[in-house]
C-alpha cells in the first residue's frame, strides 16, 4: 500500500532466500502462502485506504484461511480492534487491544524513534532463535495497548509498557521495523517466512 515501506520489506524477504511479490489492491490472495502488511503513518489513513481499496475483507479472509499473516508498524496497528489516532477508527479486528498514543514528557518525546529492547513473553515459532531483550528499530507515536497476556508476545517500554509484538493463531504483528533491525530483525522475517501458521 502507498503508506507502506514496501521495498525494504521486499528486500529483507528476498535477502532471506524467499521469493516475495507485491500484491496489487485488486489482486487475488488465493495463491499466496504468506501475507505481510507493512505500513507507516496514520491509523485512520491506513484503514481508510484498506477499506476503500477493498483490501480489508481480503486480509480478513486470508487470516481465516490459517495462512501466516504479519503486520509491521502501522500494519500491526491495523490488526487491532480500534485505533484512536485522528478519532476512533475500527481496525481489522484480528488481534485484541486498542491503538493509543504513547505518553510524552520532556525526557520522552514523540515519535519514539530509535532502538529499544523487546522482552519475549512466551515462546513462539516466529521468535525462535532470537535472544530475548535484543534491540529493534522503532518509529511510532501510537501502540497497541490492553492486549491480553495470551496475545502479548513481546513487550517494550517507552514511558509506559506497550505491546511490541502481538500474536494470535496464525497472525503476528511487529510494532518495530524488523527490516531495519539488522541480524535479529532478519531472523524474525526468516522465521515468519518458514512458519506454517501453527503454534
Amino acid at each position: 500500500m502507498p503508506m507502506g515501506n514496501l521495498r525494504s520489506v521486499y528486500n529483507a524477504v528476498f535477502q532471506n532466500g524467499f521469493d516475495p511479490l507485491f500484491v496489487e489492491p485488486g489482486q487475488n490472495f488465493d495463491d499466496l502462502t504468506h501475507l505481510i502488511v507493512p505500513g507507516v503513518g496514520n491509523f485512520r489513513a491506513v484503514m481508510e485506504y484498506l477499506d476503500d481499496q477493498g483490501i480489508s475483507p481480503r486480509i480478513r479472509n486470508f487470516s481465516a484461511s490459517g495462512r501466516p499473516l504479519l503486520g509491521i508498524c502501522a500494519g500491526m496497528q491495523a490488526l487491532a480492534e480500534l485505533g484512536a489516532e485522528s478519532g476512533q477508527t475500527l481496525g481489522l479486528g484480528l488481534v485484541q487491544g486498542r491503538v493509543e498514543r504513547l505518553e510524552e514528557s520532556e525526557e520522552l518525546l514523540l515519535p519514539h524513534v530509535g532502538w529499544s529492547g523487546v522482552k519475549f513473553c512466551f515462546p513462539h515459532p516466529v521468535t525462535d532463535g532470537v535472544k530475548p531483550g535484543r534491540d529493534f528499530y522503532f518509529v511510532h507515536s501510537y501502540a497497541i495497548q490492553h492486549a491480553p497476556a495470551e496475545e502479548r508476545l513481546g513487550e517494550s517500554h517507552y514511558g509506559v509498557p506497550f505491546s511490541s509484538i502481538v500474536a494470535r493463531g496464525n497472525v503476528v504483528g511487529f510494532q518495530f521495523h524488523p527490516e531495519k533491525s539488522q541480524i535479529n530483525g532478519l531472523k524474525l522475517i526468516e522465521n515468519f517466512c518458514r512458519w506454517d501458521g501453527q503454534c
